[in-house]
């Protein structure tokens, strides 16, 4: 294994070298409800073109995307957010409903066109209401004409939970009074396929469980992974999941990381792997197990208590029948609360020295957001420093960019909260309030965001969040237990050689430390990337350089306070 170090180490020169043709990749995509069975229950998904997952986006550095999106669900609005892609000069395209676009009107179409200028791995998913909770995703990958490193060939595997409740009704559970919470997911699905109520492992189980009849052709029976003995594979794995935090594990076979999110990582080798929502990598391994035998590929609820059976699939050694079971047992993830087992694996992940850019020595402006779990006239909700955030009616990118005022509330939210609150503890006042105020960045300054977790409002509760940012990727100055300490942590802060991410997760009771350049015009959202807690007001938005923005198309913003600007005169 030691070999592919070298390999990587030697060939990533070849990046600096590759000469890059860009073209022109369009797409016509009608999205709508169908019945399907992601797990051998029948259900309803979104899906496009009638798939589910969506279709996979392939395309290399310097193309451009034209997504032609024709919305026929029949009463609500959609958008699309392409997950990790920076969006220079067309944050309209960013796909964040009411931040940076109307939502789609059923019936309509929208035209989604920018450029991918970053090899990488990455994804795209709904994000209006909880539609990606309801299958509204898919794959999307850039390749650079000349890669990193070497591998032989390469797999996808896109990570998703699932309900059997559906996802208005989820909707609906989470705005009651009183609360009711979604549950944990009854299947983990592995490329939209998994196995609810029977096992593809039923001889390794000591709990009475069905063995998986499949013909094969099932809509729920698991992808194989064909492989040849002695051979170099490269698998790209994202989660979109909607809450699940997962342990992924190739049964015998070592994993070098050396991708994540998009951005080139000093590789490293693990037996597993920790990945959050939101989240991507590539890991590269080698098929050099007993070439008679099939191995369990596995993935494993982390940070919640597991009520969720593992999802498998089988790497299948070629002339292997894809139906042989493996000898052993699946993987045995980590227990789900090793919290410092999963700590152990984010701080391995540093950026690779000669390629990773390394961040500006000192910031402008430092941001402290607590995360909270509240109320609001009894409703359950989650804030950041007390305010916990909702939509308004018309987007911030045309509010902003033709200066309407009233169209949210102008006063700056908080920079921070008060010292002498108790992260160890539920808080003493539950209170919060409804807000949507603007963090406004100004242009091409260094931002620290310090994400600081705390209580819930259960005793000893404190869960794990995963954070996105779109448009920008950022740097992970590091991570830390208890209350962030202005003195003592910021000399902890690696500035030499910190991973660049646009996902990163805070543990419990815990901090963790990014750092930005506001440097691409538009209104981003900062937010967890747990679907229900998002919903329930898990986020911020940044706005920096918006006067900047040109050619932005009408029906973007052609809603609220805007639309009127944007309707021709009939008469």
């Amino acid at each position: 294994m030691s070999s592919l170090l070298g390999i990587f180490l030697f060939l990533y020169l070849f990046l600096l070298l590759s000469s890059i043709s860009a073209k022109n990749r369009e797409y016509k995509w009608k999205v709508e409800y169908m019945h399907w069975c992601p797990d051998g229950v029948d259900g309803v998904v979104i899906s496009i073109n009638g798939q589910f997952p969506g279709p996979t986006i392939r395309a290399i550095v310097g193309d451009t995307i034209f997504v032609h999106l024709t919305n026929n669900l029949p009463t609500e609005g959609l958008v699309i957010h392409w997950h990790g892609i920076s969006q220079i000069g067309t944050p309209w395209a960013d796909g964040a409903a009411l931040i940076s676009q109307c939502p789609i009107n059923p019936g309509e179409t929208f035209l989604y066109k920018f450029k991918v200028d970053k090899a990488g791995t990455y994804f795209y998913h709904g994000h209006y209401g909880m539609q990606r909770s309801a299958g509204l995703y898919g794959s999307l990958i850039v390749e650079d004409e000349k890669e990193a490193f070497h591998y032989d060939e390469e797999f996808n595997l896109l990570l998703s939970d699932w309900w059997h409740k559906s996802s208005h009704d989820q909707q609906i559970d989470l705005s009651s009074k009183p609360f009711r919470w979604i549950g944990e997911p009854q299947t983990l699905l592995m490329n939209g396929r998994g196995q609810f109520n029977c096992s593809l492992a039923t001889q390794f189980s000591k709990f009475p469980i069905h063995q998986c009849k499949l013909r094969g052709d099932e809509q729920y029976a698991p992808q194989i992974f064909n492989v040849h003995p002695n051979k170099t594979y490269r698998l790209r794995v994202a989660s979109t999941t909607a809450l699940a935090s997962l342990n992924l594990a190739i049964e015998g076979h070592k994993m070098m990381v050396v991708e994540a999110d998009g951005n080139y990582i000093q590789p490293f080798f693990v037996e597993n792997m920790d990945i959050y929502s939101g989240e991507s990598y590539s890991i590269l391994f080698k098929t050099d197990q007993d070439p008679s035998n099939n191995y369990w590929i596995s993935i494993s609820v982390r940070g919640r208590e597991p009520k969720t059976p593992q999802g498998l699939t089988i790497l299948n050694y070629i002339p292997n029948f894809a139906s042989k079971i493996p000898n052993s047992p699946p993987p045995l993830a980590p227990l789900w609360n090793d919290y410092n087992y999963s700590k152990a694996f984010s701080n391995k992940i540093f950026g690779l020295m000669g390629l990773s850019p390394k961040p500006p020595t000192r910031q402008n402006r430092r941001i402290l957001l607590l995360n909270t779990q509240n109320r609001i006239e009894g409703y359950t909700r989650w804030s950041i420093n007390n305010i916990s955030l909702v939509f308004p009616t018309t987007p911030y990118l045309s509010s902003i960019k033709h200066g309407i005022n009233n169209a949210f509330d102008t006063k700056s939210p908080p920079n921070t909260f008060s010292k002498n609150y108790n992260i160890m503890k539920p808080p003493p006042n539950p209170n919060s309030t409804y807000g949507n105020r603007v963090y406004m960045l100004k242009f091409n300054t260094t931002i620290d965001i310090i994400l600081q977790n705390a209580n819930a409002l259960g005793e000893n509760v404190s869960e794990i969040h995963p954070w996105h940012l779109h448009g920008h990727n950022f740097w992970v100055l590091g991570y830390g237990d208890g209350k962030f300490d202005h003195k003592k942590d910021v000399e902890k802060f690696n500035l030499k050689n910190p991973p660049l991410r646009n996902t990163v997760v805070i543990f419990p009771y815990g901090w963790t430390a990014i750092r930005f350049v506001a440097n691409n015009p538009g209104v981003w959202a900062f937010h967890c990337h747990i679907e229900p807690h998002l919903h329930l007001g898990m986020g911020v938005v940044f706005a920096e350089g918006v006067h900047l923005v040109k050619n932005v198309p009408n029906e973007a913003l052609n809603c609220g306070l805007t639309r009127k600007m944007f309707v021709k005169d009939k008469h």
